[in-house]
């Protein structure tokens, strides 16, 4: 093993909020969406991240259908008291298109999706608990006023929103404070820079940032997800992943590849110093939330906390997002920049 710094530490949801590392651990991959995985070094991943100080940990029920909340539960066990753990409700599968995900913020469904959470991880209480996205049909107060609703039930202890609007976010903290707003934020992905991020900064809510790596991309681990990935990869239906668009896109890495030789790094350490470095730009707590199952992985993504980008380099890599070719998902009306 590395010998890797620890993280440092911030405050979830403000001063008054869990202490936690600066950088989480998105836990989707080990069982859903990115092709098979090792289960023995997924688990071996997890122990890692604990020692290097990563303790936020990222799942949700539709993580191939509640799979990979009952994965991460032994570890939970393990280490109840050294983590914090995040899951989430909202999305569905569809019975008659299983790559297609359904929106419900009804009550009696929010209710249900915490017990089966609760059940399926092992737990009496989840830590931080996000609706996973929005259903526009369902008045966001009304679907914040269930979830503090489980507060008060002594089920969860802090509450978040993901992919929603700065408007959204404002009316939902007005009910209940907000702890956390979890959205896609890198290099490639700047869209809630314009209003979510100054809704963020007001609430107080920390920004839980994920695909901080751009899915992989960023890393240069792959150049098109058609030719280089496997067939039931997700990545495979991201329009910026495939095609010409993809081909374009693999040139705007020039920059990243440029401040990484200087500075001896990887481009995903690069990547990811980056979206760390929006905390001050923006005056937000900042935490990405890598996914990996590999320890070599974890350890390279650590490391980049400690890295320090100058403002030259900051400014070689500015026009990136600008030059992005294809939409991050496929249909970005369940998104916030669909929504604004």
């Amino acid at each position: 093993m590395t010998n890797t710094p620890r993280v440092p530490t911030t405050r979830l949801g403000g001063p008054t909020g869990p202490e936690i590392g600066v950088q989480g651990l998105g836990c989707m991959g080990m069982s859903f969406a990115y092709g098979p995985t090792d289960a023995g070094e997924a688990r071996a991943t997890l122990e890692r991240a604990l020692e290097l100080g990563v303790t936020l940990y990222d799942t949700a029920d539709a993580y191939a259908n509640g799979e990979n909340e009952e994965f991460l539960a032994p570890f939970v066990a393990a280490h109840r008291d050294e983590i914090t753990l995040a899951t989430k409700f909202a999305l569905t599968v569809d019975p008659e298109d299983s790559t297609r995900r359904i929106i419900r913020n009804d009550p009696a469904h929010i209710r249900a999706c915490a017990d089966d959470s609760l059940r399926r991880l092992g737990v009496d209480v989840i830590d931080l608990y996000y609706m996973h996205r929005r259903d526009v049909n369902v008045p966001i107060e009304e679907t914040v006023g269930v979830m503090a609703e489980l507060v008060a039930a002594g089920k969860v202890k802090q509450l978040g929103l993901s992919e929603v609007t700065g408007p959204e976010l404002r009316a939902a903290h007005a009910v209940h404070p907000i702890a956390a707003v979890q959205s896609e934020w890198s290099l490639f992905s700047r869209d809630i820079e314009a209003g979510v991020v100054p809704a963020v900064a007001e609430t107080g809510a920390t920004l839980v940032a994920y695909s901080p790596l751009g899915r992989g991309f960023l890393t240069g681990s792959f150049t098109s997800a058609e030719k280089d990935l496997t067939e039931g990869d997700f990545r495979r239906r991201q329009p910026r992943f495939t095609g010409d668009n993809a081909q374009h896109n693999t040139t705007l890495l020039d920059p990243v590849r440029e401040v990484a030789r200087a500075r001896g790094v990887t481009l995903g350490q690069v990547a990811l110093a980056w979206v760390q470095q929006r905390a001050r730009v923006h005056g937000v707590s900042v935490v990405p939330i890598p996914g990996t199952s590999r320890r070599t992985r974890v350890e390279e993504n650590a490391a980049a906390a400690h890295l320090l980008l100058s403002a030259d380099e900051l400014a070689l890599l500015e026009p990136i997002a600008g030059q992005v070719r294809g939409g991050r998902y496929a249909d970005m009306a369940f998104t916030s920049a669909g929504r604004e």
